[in-house]
């Protein structure tokens, strides 16, 4: 046993050494066989011969050894990689001619643990049988994987499982021996030297600090009109979010409120609802919570900014009212006058917006027919192109086929050129090993030097630091003593003792107390008289914001009043001849449509495009005309008022 484990460490240990990103196998095995000359013929042709069988199968074992680290390995060592790529490939290929009972002694010879539990993985029959085949047969061909390989395995499998058993019983053993012969490690302690004993120092007194004043609770709390108004910020945020995926989960439209909107001409609506009947939804509306009787604390620069605006207010008001005593004249006609140009204006852009809108339809009504004609040019180039590709896979398949004849040459060519190889590289080796030699015998020397030189570079290092210890060794004196009442006598102006100082101190700070008091009553008092100030100016906005929204309300009514008067949109000749080109548009899609469909039926259901693109389009007239009276309406009673309060 003691035989073949050391075989078996050799070839770990040149495994170990091989790296396939730069290494040859040929040359590797040749520096191998250089390097094992000293080993008996018996020994050296037993590495070589399973060295050489790992690196020619390397791609077989490292497929069953990742997947062992994978699923049962997890708790093994990457240091053992090669150990059990050694025993897969004695295993796979190797086993019949080693025979079962030598088998056992090379696997013996290993730590029981790992080898039990991988040879219970690799000879597993759900694994041989199923992704070991499955990969293998990826590399070579299947019926020779199965017959060369799988078979034999699982002929041997019933005698492995009887010596995965024994190892299991050798390694419990093993565990419990290992329990019993422990050494309990007994500590020792470290042989210190005693630290000086240190002096006591003096004790300082601690000073005596004035009791502060504890934080008010007020500090940590947040005032009650913040916290209502986080209540109804928290309320309104809940709200639009509930709102926001509402209107997101629903169908957009473009509708408008209907409370001031007039239905349009009802040939035309009749016309569109018979085949397509419109949806109209509302838009929901948000409306928020908004809290009454919260008071809101304004600050001083609020206070005294509006204070000057409603003052410069009633300047301009009384310099009004002495130009109109003096004489100055009205501006009503000219109110009207422009009030009226405004909305003939209003007239024709809302016209040219309509227009615009129509003409988009039109070219949408244009375009959806040219795509129309291209879906059927693009079905007659589909059949062709079908046709095309038909012939060109036939061409590709002759192609495959001379190709793989002649890989299979090249090959063949390629195998007897490395024949030719080996004996080239047999003779680079040996001049190899002859630089070697050399190069080993220089470095050698080196080394001898680096040493010599290390060791006079240490010992005058210890020199020097019992040098630094004997100096640390030497006695020190320590501690002086202070008069604080004699003064230092060093020749300065002004000097004088520690006493003396602190004293001093003292009555300064009694004359800065002194000082903070009184500039503390000065300003208490001009806080008070500013006070005063800032109330008398909030009594004055609170009556010029009541006079304020007396008039607002006097304009809101007016407003109103003008809302309520009748009017309706005008229709002009270039919207009348779009529509109607529109309508012709969409009757010849239709048609083109309808001889599509009935041509070419398709298995699957149509969507009703055109329906809702009708319906689509119903509704943007509908609310466009909404838009045109309400902004007649509004322009009309808003120009005249902005004006006169202007004025």
């Amino acid at each position: 046993m003691a035989y073949y484990g050391k075989c078996v460490e050799m070839v770990i240990e040149q495994l170990d050494k091989f790296k396939p990103e730069k290494d040859s196998p040929e040359q590797f095995l040749e520096a191998a066989s250089s390097s094992l000359q000293a080993l008996s013929p018996q020994k050296q042709a037993f590495v070589l011969e399973v060295l050489s069988g790992c690196l020619e199968y390397r791609k077989l074992l490292t497929i069953v050894v990742d997947a062992f680290y994978v699923w049962d390995g997890r708790l093994c060592l990457w240091a053992d990689y090669s150990l059990f790529q050694v025993i897969c490939y004695l295993a796979t290929f190797q086993l019949e001619e080693l025979g079962f009972q030598l088998f056992c002694s090379i696997v013996k010879s290993q730590p029981a643990i790992k080898v039990c539990k991988f040879l219970g993985f690799f000879f597993n029959p759900l694994n041989l049988c199923s992704w070991i085949k499955d990969e293998w047969s990826l590399i070579y061909e299947t019926a020779y994987v199965e017959e060369n390989w799988l078979r034999p395995l699982m002929r041997w499998q019933p005698k492995v499982q009887e010596l995965i058993s024994q190892l299991e019983g050798v390694s419990a053993s093993q565990s419990l021996l290992s329990k019993t012969k422990a050494k309990v490690t007994e500590p020792k302690k470290f042989n210190l030297t005693d630290p000086k004993p240190r002096a006591i120092p003096m004790p300082e007194p601690v000073p005596v600090v004035a009791k502060p004043r504890s934080v008010p609770r007020s500090t940590y709390q947040l005032p009650k009109e913040q916290q209502q108004l986080d209540m109804v910020k928290r309320y309104n945020r809940r709200k639009a979010e509930e709102l926001l995926l509402k209107a997101n989960i629903e169908e957009l439209r473009c509708a408008m409120p209907r409370s001031h909107w007039e239905p349009p001409t009802q040939d035309s609506t009749k016309q569109l609802q018979l085949q397509f009947p419109p949806r109209i939804r509302k838009t929901p509306k948000l409306t928020f919570f908004r809290p009454d009787n919260i008071p809101v604390k304004l600050n001083t620069a609020a206070i005294l900014r509006e204070g000057a605006l409603y003052q410069r207010q009633v300047e301009k008001e009384l310099q009004r009212v002495d130009k109109l005593v003096d004489g100055a004249g009205d501006f009503s006609e000219f109110l009207e006058w422009q009030r009226r140009m405004q909305a003939k204006d209003l007239e024709e852009r809302l016209a040219a917006g309509e227009c615009r809108r129509l003409q988009g339809k039109l070219s949408h009504e244009e375009a959806i027919l040219a795509r129309q004609n291209l879906v059927q040019k693009n079905k007659h180039r589909a059949e062709q192109k079908k046709e095309e590709t038909a012939k060109l896979m036939l061409q590709c398949a002759k192609r495959r086929l001379q190709e793989d004849r002649s890989l299979k040459e090249q090959v063949e060519q390629a195998m007897e050129l490395q024949k030719n190889i080996k004996l080239a590289q047999a003779k680079l080796v040996k001049g190899r090993r002859q630089i070697a030699q050399e190069v080993m015998e220089e470095s050698q020397e080196l080394l001898q030097r680096s040493a010599e030189a290390a060791r006079e570079e240490q010992r005058q290092r210890c020199e020097l630091i019992s040098q630094l210890r004997a100096l640390e060794t030497r006695p020190t004196r320590k501690g002086k003593l202070v008069d604080l009442t004699q003064i230092p006598g060093y020749g300065l102006e002004g000097e004088m003792s520690v006493v003396e100082m602190r004293e001093r101190l003292a009555l300064l700070k009694e004359t800065q107390q002194r000082e903070e008091e009184e500039k503390r009553d000065q300003i208490i008092q001009g806080k008070r008289t500013k006070s005063q100030e800032l109330q008398n100016t909030v009594e004055q906005i609170s009556l010029c914001r009541a006079a304020m929204g007396r008039s607002a309300a006097l304009r809101w009514e007016k407003k109103n009043a003008l809302a309520k008067a009748p009017g309706a949109p005008t229709q002009d000749e270039r919207v009348l001849e779009l529509r109607r080109r529109i309508a012709e548009r969409a009757a010849e899609r239709r048609r083109q449509a309808a001889l599509l469909h009935s041509s070419a039926p398709r298995p699957a259901r149509p969507k009703p495009r055109a329906q809702l693109e009708a319906r689509h389009w119903l509704e943007l007239e509908q609310s466009r005309e909404r838009r045109m009276w309400a902004r007649q309406q509004g322009g009309s009673s808003r120009g005249p008022e902005r004006r006169l309060e202007a004025a």
